[in-house]
């Protein structure tokens, strides 16, 4: 009866899972490094038109990467006859089902970040601004990663999903963390 309830990983699994260990690792590491070192020397923009201008910078990237989703699936629907009248009104061929796939959750971590980069933006210490800033750059690379493995598989698209996506969790957390804290 040893074992029971425990079932092997596959090798997907194993190679999903360790895309989205290294990418925790890495957004912990450059959130803790951008509150530590505030690479941005943001400490003294305690005004809030200095805190909005952070977060309008930090959204820079997170937009351009839903742009360029958009762009892709446009472009791709213009050139293919079989998919030029969208979505609603065919089935899609199967390159222009993984462009709405990756526009999809694009879209979902833009709205994510959106809120969570808002909120840091607005209540967190001046010092660790930066943070806002550095998880923009975390989220722009794993969408890039995200995009270039997709086709390959969720092995080979997961550390690009988790970069986005733990970058903007972390921050989410070290938020509410520190804010609770403070009550």
């Amino acid at each position: 009866m040893g074992g029971e309830g425990f079932m092997e990983l596959t090798s997907k699994q194993v190679g999903v899972f360790k895309g989205m260990a290294l990418a925790m690792l890495t957004a912990i590491v450059a959130i803790w490094a951008a509150i530590v070192l505030d690479p941005f020397n943001y400490a003294q923009a305690s005004m809030l038109e200095d805190r909005v201008t952070v977060l309008g910078l930090s959204l820079i990237l997170p937009t351009l990467m839903l742009i360029v989703s958009i762009g892709c699936l446009a472009k791709y629907r213009f050139f293919s006859p079989e998919d030029i009248d969208g979505s609603g009104l065919t089935s899609g061929t199967k390159r222009a089902i993984i462009l709405q796939s990756m526009l999809q959750n694009t879209l979902e971590q833009v709205v994510i970040a959106v809120g969570v980069y808002t909120a840091w933006c607005l209540l967190m210490p001046s010092a660790w601004l930066s943070a806002g800033l550095v998880c923009s750059v975390l989220f722009f690379m794993g969408r890039i990663f995200f995009f270039k493995g997709y086709s390959h598989g969720a092995p080979a698209r997961a550390f690009g999903f988790a970069l986005t996506f733990y970058s903007t969790v972390v921050l989410c957390l070290v938020l509410v963390v520190t804010q609770v804290a403070s009550l």
